[in-house]
């Protein structure tokens, strides 16, 4: 099936539901709990907790960005109508940077879970991320019609293997295990916070895919609120399980996989490696399918585009991931690290977008931004040097010329007429 026809298909709740819910889970549900819980033992919940608000208010304000401004520029759309064209480029190359970083990355996370179920080493995970790299870019080539669907089916498997990780290792939970529930004082809380927001990335990444809703004006609200409602419930279900039956433990890389063979024994460690396959597909899926249709968007028009959008970013996600997967395996990176730098450039999408929403939105919309836009900086700026990386993209992206096509203009946003009127 062609891009262009893909285009004018359109999405199922269910369907918009399943690519919004697997941006959101990510890599939280493989790798996360477990960080967190190093950082800052069962206080760790306490940022949980505080990031979903922060999430919330942020998945109020795209609904809000997606209802007026419904744009296949996505966030360089909704980036340039309060900001301006060149912090819409700055935007969205930001936000393709982050899909070519976070691709690598969330595959060799899937990759660790299936080393473990083999009880194999570094290697193994090596090779298995490579793996799954080739497959879910062969996926993104099948197309988004085929990818929704698909995506429906292993967001229900997901779904399904936490609640039975979560609730299978209930038995097995210590109340000891919430003691010292401050072992790192605030400061580890701190230490928390930014990595983590890698958990709650995600309402950006399908946020070119609005105008593929038959109905967004109805159906977007919908779809935010059960992905908001799903993704809060299996992280803080997950989160308390990793403290509570993993104790000093709870530290580990394969979290999921520990609460697993909790819950059942031994062959807790392959549906894990199962889980890990599920949550590479849905994740990866959904950014590569957002990140197909931007690219698409700030090509340059052609009467018959064809596929560019899919085949530029599949080719530029192999030929980067490739030698960032083979540089963890070689030590010169760790996967802690690399998770930093796709986290650092979805918080300068974050914080663009955000920005933009102040100025363009009004009412409790215009509210949540405005308290989100300054969460999002400190959030930002706690990431550290990865933070350098997300502004050398966006001031390089913000002073290259414009070319035609770069950034739909907010003109092109169906709801224009109606936000010119009500402001």
């Amino acid at each position: 099936m062609s891009e262009n026809t893909e285009g004018r298909s359109h999405l199922s709740t269910a369907g918009a539901s399943a690519l919004y819910i697997g941006a959101l889970l990510g890599p939280s549900l493989l790798l996360l709990p477990g960080l967190a819980a190093r950082a800052a033992g069962p206080a760790s919940l306490l940022v949980w907790l505080a990031l979903l608000v922060l999430s919330g208010l942020i998945a109020v304000v795209f609904c809000a960005l997606g209802t007026r401004l419904g744009s296949t520029g996505g966030v360089a759309g909704y980036t340039a109508a309060g900001l301006g064209e060149r912090a819409g480029r700055a935007a969205a190359w930001c936000f393709l940077a982050g899909v070519v970083a976070g691709a690598p990355v969330v595959c060799l996370i899937g990759g660790s879970y299936a080393a473990a179920a083999l009880g194999a080493g570094d290697s193994t995970a090596v090779r298995a991320a490579l793996l799954l790299l080739g497959l879910v870019l062969a996926v993104r080539l099948l197309g988004v019609r085929t990818g929704a669907g698909l995506q429906l089916v292993l967001v229900s498997v997901l779904v399904a293997l936490v609640l039975f990780a979560v609730l299978g290792a209930a038995p097995h939970a210590r109340a000891e295990h919430w003691t010292p529930f401050l072992p790192y004082g605030w400061a580890g809380v701190a230490r928390a916070a930014p990595p983590l927001m890698f958990a709650f990335v995600g309402w950006e990444a399908a946020a070119s895919l609005t105008t593929r809703l038959r109905d967004p004006r109805r159906q977007l609200r919908l779809v935010v609120l059960i992905a908001f409602v799903v993704t809060s419930l299996l992280c803080l279900g997950l989160a308390a399980a990793t403290v509570a039956v993993l104790g000093p433990g709870a530290g580990g890389a394969v979290p999921l996989a520990d609460l697993l063979r909790a819950a059942i024994g031994g062959g807790g460690r392959i549906l894990a490696a199962g889980a890990a396959l599920v949550l590479t597909l849905a994740a990866t899926n959904t950014y590569l399918t957002g990140a197909a249709e931007l690219t698409e968007a700030l090509l340059p028009p052609r009467p018959n585009p064809g596929r560019r959008g899919s085949y530029a970013v599949v080719a530029t996600t192999a030929v980067t991931g490739g030698p960032l997967i083979l540089l963890v395996g070689s030590g010169v990176l760790t996967t802690s690290q690399l998770v930093a730098v796709p986290t650092a450039l979805f918080l300068a999408v974050y914080l663009a977008c955000t920005a933009a929403a102040v100025r363009v939105l009004d009412g409790p919309a215009r509210a949540a931004a405005a308290v989100c836009c300054p969460a999002v900086l400190a959030l930002l700026l706690g990431t550290g040097w990865p933070v350098l990386a997300a502004a050398a993209v966006a001031l390089a992206a913000a002073f290259l010329g414009r070319r035609p096509g770069d950034v739909p203009n907010a003109d092109e946003a169906p709801a224009t007429a109606e936000l010119l009127r009500t402001r």
